[in-house]
C-alpha cells in the first residue's frame, strides 16, 4: 500500500513542476538567494538570469500570502516601541518576567520548556526556569502569526492586539495590573516620548496602543525564506535527495493536510490523543467554544522552525521533533517506516527552517531593569 501510495504522488509530482523566470540577486553560497521584497531568488541559480527551472512537488505551488492591510505602512516608531515593551519587565507584577521569558530568541521564539513558567521565578529564562506559577500549556513559537485568522491554542484569541493583552493580565502568567501597567509606563519619560512618535494621531500610553505596539512587532516575526521556498521557487540544488523523499513521504503521509504549505499550519484543530499530563486537566478548544466536540482540540501549529522549539504538543509531551513526528504518523492509521520518520524529521528540521526575523535583544529598556535571560550554555 505504503509504495503505491508513494507511487501516485510521484506521478502526480509531475503535474504539479514548477516553471519559474528570473529574479533576485546572489547571496553567500549555500543560502537562498534574496529579492528585494525579502522572497527567494527565482532564476534556479539565485543569479539575475537563466532558464526556468523544472522543480517537483507532491502539492500544488503556492504563493505566500501577501502581508494583511493591517500589518502594512506601520510606523518604524511603533514596531520600535513594542519591540522594547516585549523585552521590558516593567510590565509584569514582579518586575523580572516578560514577553520574552516565553518568547525567547533562544529557542525559537519558545521558552524550551514543556509547560510555560509564569511571574514569581526570576530573571532566569529557558529549560532551567522553575516557580510557583506553572502553566498548563506550551508556549508557542511565534513565527508568521501575522497570517493567522485565530491564536492561541484554541482560537481564543482573533486579534493579536487582544492575545496580547492575555498573558499580560493573566494571574498566573505576568499578572499585570492595567492601571499600575500604565502608570509605571507615564512614569518614564522615553515611554511616554516613543508612545507619542508611535501614535502621532493619539499621542497618549494606554492599553490600547500598549497592545497595538507589541502587535506591531510581533507581525514582523514572519518566516519566508527557507531552503524549502528556495526549492519551490526554482533552486532544486538546495535540497537534497532525502530531503526531497522527505517532503514527499511527508505529503504521502497526510500532513499537509493540517500543516499546509507554504506556512505549514493552517486553521485547523483537532484531537491527536497526545499524553496527558498527570494533575493537569485541559479539554482544548471546548474551554473556548464550549462545544464538547471539541474537547480534546488544539491547533495545528506551523512546523516551520521547529527544531529549536522543542518540546512538542501543546502540553510538552514531544519530548524530541523525531517523538512527534513518529506520535503523528501513528494517528494517521497508516503503516510507516522508522524510515519514513527519519525522513520527514529530515524534511522539516532542515527545510523549513528561516529565523532571520527573529526577536533581536536590545541591550537595555527604558525602565532600566535588567532584561530577562538564558544562562549562558542553555543552548
Amino acid at each position: 500500500m505504503h509504495q503505491l501510495v508513494t507511487v501516485l504522488y510521484r506521478i502526480a509530482a509531475l503535474t504539479f513542476v514548477v516553471f519559474v523566470g528570473a529574479c533576485g540577486d546572489s547571496e553567500a553560497p549555500g543560502t537562498p538567494a534574496l529579492g528585494a521584497a525579502g522572497t527567494p531568488g527565482m532564476d534556479g541559480t539565485g543569479g539575475s538570469g537563466g532558464s526556468p527551472t523544472e522543480v517537483a512537488l507532491p502539492w500544488p505551488l503556492t504563493e505566500f500570502p501577501e502581508l494583511p492591510d493591517i500589518a502594512k505602512d506601520v510606523p518604524e516608531a511603533r514596531i520600535e516601541l513594542g519591540h522594547l515593551l516585549f523585552f521590558d519587565p516593567i510590565l509584569s507584577i514582579d518586575k523580572q518576567t516578560a514577553c520574552v521569558t516565553c518568547h525567547s530568541e533562544q529557542w525559537g521564539m519558545g521558552d524550551g520548556l514543556a509547560r510555560a513558567v509564569g511571574h514569581s521565578a526570576g530573571l532566569l529564562a529557558g529549560p532551567g526556569r522553575r516557580g510557583p506559577n506553572n502553566l498548563r500549556r506550551n508556549s508557542p513559537i511565534l513565527y508568521n502569526l501575522v497570517f493567522r485568522e485565530s491564536l492561541l491554542w484554541t482560537g481564543g484569541a482573533a486579534t493579536l492586539e487582544e492575545q496580547a493583552l492575555i498573558p499580560l493580565f493573566a494571574s498566573d502568567e505576568m499578572s499585570a495590573d492595567p492601571d499600575q501597567a500604565i502608570a509605571d509606563l507615564s512614569a518614564i519619560p522615553e515611554y511616554v516620548d516613543r508612545f507619542t512618535d508611535a501614535f502621532p494621531e493619539d499621542p497618549s500610553v494606554t492599553i490600547e496602543n500598549l497592545a497595538s505596539a507589541l502587535a506591531a512587532y510581533q507581525r514582523t516575526f514572519i518566516s519566508d525564506g527557507s531552503i524549502y521556498d528556495a526549492y519551490a521557487a526554482g533552486r532544486p540544488e538546495l535540497m537534497t535527495d532525502d530531503e526531497i523523499e522527505g517532503m514527499f513521504r511527508f505529503a504521502e503521509m497526510g500532513c499537509d493536510g493540517c500543516h499546509s504549505p507554504p506556512l505549514f499550519e493552517s486553521e485547523t484543530f483537532a484531537n491527536r490523543n497526545v499524553p496527558e499530563v498527570e494533575g493537569i486537566v485541559d479539554h482544548g478548544r471546548e474551554e473556548f467554544t464550549g462545544l464538547e466536540q471539541d474537547r480534546g482540540k488544539f491547533r495545528a501549529v506551523t512546523l516551520r522552525n521547529l527544531r529549536n522549539s522543542e518540546p512538542y504538543f501543546h502540553n510538552g509531551t514531544g519530548i524530541k521533533m523525531e517523538n512527534a513526528v513518529r506520535h503523528e504518523l501513528e494517528q494517521s492509521r497508516m503503516p510507516f517506516t522508522d524510515d519514513d520518520v527519519r525522513l520527514i524529521t529530515l524534511f522539516i528540521d532542515k527545510t523549513l527552517r528561516d529565523e532571520r526575523r527573529e526577536a533581536i535583544r536590545p541591550a537595555s529598556v527604558p525602565s532600566g531593569l535588567p532584561i530577562p535571560v538564558d544562562p549562558p550554555g542553555s543552548r
